[in-house]
Order: structure tokens, then C-alpha cells, then sequence
């Protein structure tokens, strides 16, 4: 897994640059509602299609078979993130729709906050932390809501009866020893034993790594992405892989993908696209991971399609041993007028890597073909979706990413709506120390934060190199490859952003916007961030992980000559940068030392930088963090509902394809459940 997600810091800025003028304008006279609802630690926002109107008529028809495709797998993200999650999900749905008691009561309120968190974790572990969501209603009232609901709507099997239900899910529900963990990254325990995702069943962590040892060739200049796409089990003493195919598990919600692939093929933009979206089908149909990487080879090369699409298996966050992929879609338009910034920094990747502060044997000789875009989204699926990254950077593969390039794109329409929605958060104010700070952040704040996201995903996630015979890197790295990536991606970004080859290219008018990105960076990992962590636990997260080594190595090695300073004002805790240009060579020699551990495969390195740097919390400040966040009254998280898209029919012909705009949570969750539930209940 070589990209990846790029998570919205919790300090955003308002969005000028990096959205089409038909954004821009729309900015000076919107009164769309962008957040619509909060609760627990989430809020729930929408986003817009402002370039939908302006495709023609086959594009929107491809938009809208792509789009029933992206939906019609969200099935299988649930199923993998606990082998229970379908089965819960579908009990919750039934009482939603037909509990006959008092849905007045404050018991029946914290159920339905219950059950939203469930949708918008995709199961009953936290999104981001992976630890399980604990109901706040008692056993006695979940048999009460149970029994008062139609057990025709309720996912009952071999005569069960609300009874059998009740006694099977009032344990997994409320034991919070039970499946406690979604990913288990903690190095003393068996990764795969004690995570609850639905990725290995009855085998051992020592055994899943025995398993593709065996058939892993360290040597091999082409790699396949080993166990992406299967589940890894063991039945009658055999250890196998049960491939996730049109003729195998998860068929049901994979023929529905592929017959929506399928007509999407016929309105393909050009030759390219249409090749891409054939093999991607064979893949689906055989589950040959050799064609995934066919597809994956074909999408990079499709450079001037419109609407485009990611869909498939594809980040292996979820997985303790970075093996499997998660599933995950979205569709999106091409910016072109956004696309501008991205593509000046793309056109000068060469450029970066030979300049790079890693060793020489590390850089790219050759950058192949980044293709960088903004973009705006038509729909989320699967892993992203409610929660949504910003920025994406595709294929992982690193063979491919080598010999044929990548695709980087920012999601334009999303940061907006992330952009409206901070306007008036108050977290700028309440964390930063200076009116000198908060004026810079306010003044590039958004424009530091688009050149981030990009070099992260452009540059970061595309530079470097492996040593010749090591072996792909999420293999040697194991539980830490994901947070070690991200540093290394955000690494790269931070050692530019102070550099006077943004502006010399005409991205960033001056270094001031790289103070803003520096400030917000120390920020946000040593403070900000900490509001999404419970007290007393430490940070799982991956992204988290990495923003806080990255801040606190530095932090830690320039002690000595006070590059960051931390402040107490007014009982308030501050981190200040005294020193920008000596903050900068101290992110450089981080990069070089987590190249040369991606490069050289060096676990043991990379384990004692994460467990030193990035999981541990300072009690004290944490505490302090979580009082003054809490005065804000705003949720830490976010995610989305989609708009959707409407087809006008004449007989069997799509005439026109409109965009309605949903604004309510439960209402779609349900739509969805009703329109997109092919699975069966795995129990």
C-alpha cells in the first residue's frame, strides 16, 4: 500500500486557490448548508457538483452507471470490518423502520446516536480510532426495541426468532472485551488474533506471514499485491485464500459492480478508459491479481477522461499486516481550471526527487508520469465513505508507480465544503499562541493547506525508491508501513513548502505560505489533534501516528537550539516555531532516515521511531486539549452525505441525468440499505 489517505487537518482555512471560478463564484453567493447535523464526536456535511450541469449527455449517462456501481459494493466494507457488522447493521435498520414503542424517550435518542455511528463507521468500531462503540442504552431496552419491532424486517435465519437474535447480539453489543479492536497494532499482542476485522479466520499472525513468505519472491521486479483480494482461513487443517469474485464470496455484490461496469463500458470516453473498465471487470471475474495490476497500469495511462472512477480493493489500513484491501469507490469530475496548481507541481517531479534531502541511491532516477488533477466528487463509497479523504495518490503498487506513473488528485469540492463548515470553528483562535500566527493562517491558511495535501500526494507518496531485493515494503514494516508512509509523504511536502521553487513556478507567492503550513502542522500534531483521543488511551490511528512522531521528533531534536518553543499563557499550553528555516532541515533529516527505512526494509528502526515518537500522549496537555476543544461545542470528525443522482428515463433510454441534493443522514443510510443490500448475513 503506497498511498495514502490524506486526512483534513482539524485546522482549515477558507478555500481561494485550487477551485474552478465557477467555485469562486459560487463562494460570494452560497447559502447552501453544508453541515446538517452533529452528534456523539461526528458531524454530518454535504458537498456539491457545481461542473455536473456542464457534462454532456453520454458523460452523465457514464457518471450515473458508475455511480450505481460505486454504491452497489458497500456491502462488502461492512462485512470486512467485522464478520457481525451485516447482521448488526440489519437489526438496527429493522427497528429504525418498525420499533411501535415511544420514540420520544431519551433511551430511543441514544439508540438512534448509536445506530448513526454505526452507519457512519460502516460497523461498530470507530472509524478512526478502531476501538468498538459502546452503546449508551442498556441490554434490557435493546430486547425492548427488539421485540417491538416486525421480525420480517429484522435479518432472522433458520428459524431464529427475536429471542435467538436478542442473545446473540446482547453480548457482542455491550461486552466491551468482545472484538474490542477493529486493527490491533499493538506489537506485543497477535496482530490478526486480536483484531475483530473479518480479514483471517482460525489462524495465527505467525501463520499469515509463513503463508506468503512461501510464495512471496523478493526478487520479483513485477510483484503482485499478495492476498489483496481474499479472505485468508483455514478449513479442515488447510490454510487458503477465499478470493472475493464474481464466482466466490462476496458474488452477489460483485456481479451487481459488474453488470454496472458493464454499461458503463458502452459510454467510455475514449478507448483507454473503455480498456481500463474491461479489465477491471476480468479482475472482478476471476480475481486474478495479475489483471488487477493490468487495470491498474490501463487507469494510469487514461490521462484525459473527464469522469473518472476508483473502485476495487485498494487501501490496506484495515489490515494488522497491510495484506488485504479494503473496499472502495468514488466518481469524479475533472477541474480543469483547479487543475492548473497541481499540474505545475507535477510537471516538475524530476525536479524534487533530485532535489530531495534523501540518499542519492534512494531518489528516482527516472520519475514516471504523475498525473495530477482537482477534482470534484460525485460519490463516496466503502472505505470512502462518510469519511472521505481529501487528496489520493493511485496505484499503491510500487513496481507500477516506477515503470508507468501515478494518478494524484485533490478533492476540490470536498475541501470546500470542509473550508465552510471551519469558517466559524474557533479552533484557529483557541490553539494558536499569536494575533502574528492567526493572521498568517488566515491570510494563506488555505492556500498552505492545498499545497500540502498536493506535494503529499504528487510528490510524497511517488518519490523514492527500494533497495534492489527488498522485498515490497508493507511486508518488511508490517503494522507500522501505514504511519511510516504517511510521515514519509508529509515529509516531503513540509521540506518544500518552505522552498523558493514554489514560487519560482508560480504555486505560492512567497515562504510566508509555508510559515502558515509549519504553524499548522506543529500545531495540529502536538495539540489540536489530541481532541480526538479519549483520555488516558494512546493514538492507534495511522495518520495520527504520523502527524505526531513527525511533530514531536522535531520537536524533541531541536531542543537544543529552540527551534520549537513550547509557551504557557494564560494556563494555556502553545507550541512556537522560533526557527522556520532550521525547522526545515530538521524535516529533511527525517525524510532521509524514513526513506532509508522504507528503502532498506528496516522494521526494527521504523517500530522504535512510531512506538517512541507517535503513539505515546502527554496526560497533562491531553487533558488541558480536550477541556478547551470541548468549550468549542464542535465535533472532531466529519463525513458526508452524497448527492444523488437521478436518471430521466424515455422507455429505456437515459435522457438526462439530474442531481438531487439529500439532507438527512437516517433517510439515506436507510435508501441505501433498501437499494444496495446484496450480501447475505454472514453468521
Amino acid at each position: 500500500m503506497q498511498h495514502l489517505k490524506t486526512f483534513f487537518l482539524l485546522i482549515i482555512g477558507t478555500l481561494i486557490m485550487g477551485c474552478s471560478s465557477e467555485i469562486k463564484q459560487d463562494m460570494q453567493k452560497d447559502n447552501f448548508k453544508y453541515v446538517i447535523e452533529q452528534f456523539a464526536d461526528l458531524r454530518i456535511q454535504r458537498y456539491k457538483i457545481p461542473q455536473f450541469d456542464q457534462l454532456s449527455l453520454k458523460q452523465k449517462t457514464l457518471a450515473y452507471f458508475l455511480y450505481q456501481a460505486a454504491l452497489s459494493g458497500r456491502d462488502m466494507f461492512y462485512d470486512q470490518n467485522y464478520k457481525h457488522n451485516l447482521y448488526i447493521r440489519r437489526t438496527l435498520e429493522g427497528i429504525v423502520k418498525t420499533y411501535t414503542g415511544d420514540r420520544n424517550t431519551p433511551e430511543f435518542a441514544k439508540f438512534m446516536v448509536y445506530t448513526k455511528r454505526v452507519w457512519f463507521s460502516n460497523g461498530i468500531h470507530h472509524h478512526y480510532s478502531n476501538k468498538k462503540i459502546m452503546p449508551e442504552f442498556s441490554k434490557e431496552y435493546f430486547t425492548q426495541l427488539v421485540n417491538s419491532s416486525d421480525e420480517y424486517e429484522l435479518p432472522l435465519q433458520n428459524q431464529e426468532r427475536q429471542a435467538d437474535l436478542i442473545k446473540k447480539l446482547t453480548a457482542i453489543l455491550f461486552d466491551p472485551k468482545i472484538d474490542a479492536m477493529k486493527v490491533n497494532q499493538n506489537p506485543k499482542n497477535d496482530l490478526v488474533k486480536s483484531s475483530a476485522v473479518n480479514f483471517y479466520e482460525g489462524i495465527t499472525q505467525k501463520e499469515v506471514e509463513e503463508f506468503y513468505k512461501k510464495i512471496t519472491k523478493p526478487d520479483d521486479p513485477e510483484p503482485v499485491s499478495y492476498g489483496l483480494n481474499s479472505k485468508l482461513l483455514r478449513e479442515k487443517g488447510e490454510i487458503f485464500e477465499r478470493h472475493w469474485k464474481t464466482n466466490s464470496m462476496y458474488a452477489e455484490a460483485l456481479k451487481k459492480i459488474v453488470y454496472w461496469l458493464n454499461k458503463a463500458v458502452d459510454f467510455a470516453e475514449n478507448d483507454q478508459q473503455k480498456k481500463a473498465l474491461q479489465l477491471l471487470i476480468e479482475y472482478y471475474e476471476t480475481g486474478d491479481l495479475k489483471k488487477w495490476d493490468e487495470y491498474n497500469i490501463a487507469w494510469v495511462k487514461d490521462t484525459t477522461s473527464i469522469i473518472d472512477v476508483v473502485n476495487g480493493f485498494v487501501e490496506t489500513y484495515n489490515d494488522p499486516l497491510s495484506y488485504r484491501g479494503s473496499y472502495e469507490s468514488y466518481v469524479s469530475i475533472k477541474d480543469w481550471e483547479a487543475t492548473k496548481r497541481i499540474k505545475a507541481i507535477s510537471d516538475n517531479a524530476q525536479w524534487f526527487e533530485d532535489n530531495s534531502p534523501i540518499m542519492p541511491e534512494h531518489r528516482k532516477k527516472n520519475v514516471k508520469g504523475i498525473s495530477a488533477r482537482v477534482i470534484s466528487v460525485i460519490v463516496e463509497s466503502g472505505d470512502a465513505s462518510p469519511s472521505t479523504p481529501i487528496g489520493v495518490n493511485l496505484p499503491n503498487s510500487n513496481w507500477i508507480r516506477k515503470e508507468y506513473g501515478s494518478k494524484s488528485v485533490n478533492l476540490g469540492n470536498i475541501v470546500y465544503s470542509y473550508n465552510k463548515a471551519a469558517e466559524t470553528s474557533g479552533v484557529l483562535e483557541e490553539f494558536a499562541y499569536s494575533p502574528e500566527e492567526i493572521e498568517r493562517s488566515k491570510r494563506f491558511g488555505n492556500l498552505s493547506d492545498d499545497l500540502h495535501t498536493d506535494m503529499h500526494e504528487v510528490i510524497g507518496h511517488a518519490s523514492g525508491q527500494m533497495n534492489p531485493g527488498v522485498a515490497e515494503p508493507h511486508t518488511t514494516l508490517k503494522n507500522y508501513y501505514s504511519t511510516l508512509e504517511e510521515a514519509r509523504a508529509d515529509l516531503v511536502a513540509l521540506y518544500y513548502l518552505m522552498d523558493q521553487k514554489l514560487i519560482d513556478i508560480g504555486v505560492m507567492p512567497s515562504t510566508d505560505a509555508g510559515k502558515a503550513s509549519y504553524d499548522n502542522y506543529i500545531r495540529n500534531g502536538l495539540l489540536v489533534q489530541l481532541a480526538r483521543v479519549k483520555l488516558g488511551e494512546n493514538i492507534e490511528e495511522a495518520h495520527m501516528r504520523n502527524r505526531q512522531l513527525v511533530s514531536m521528533w522535531v520537536y524533541e531534536k531541536g531542543k537544543p537550539n529552540n527551534v520549537i518553543e513550547k509557551k504557557v499563557k494564560d494556563g494555556k499550553t502553545y507550541f512556537i516555531i522560533n526557527d522556520y528555516n532550521k525547522l526545515r532541515n530538521l524535516f529533511g533529516q527525517l525524510l532521509k532516515e524514513i526513506q532509508r527505512i522504507k528503502s532498506e526494509g528496516d522494521y526494527n528502526a521504523g517500530r522504535d521511531l512510531v512506538e517512541k515518537y507517535g503513539v505515546k500522549v502527554d496526560q497533562e496537555i491531553h487533558k488541558e486539549i480536550l477541556e478547551r476543544y470541548a468549550k468549542l461545542k464542535i465535533a472532531p470528525y466529519a463525513g458526508f452525505i452524497n448527492p444523488k443522482l437521478v436518471p430521466v428515463m424515455n422507455g429505456d433510454q437515459v435522457v438526462d441525468v439530474k442531481v438531487e441534493y439529500p439532507d438527512d443522514f437516517t433517510k439515506q443510510m436507510l435508501e441505501y440499505a433498501k437499494e444496495y443490500s446484496f450480501l447475505p448475513t454472514y453468521n
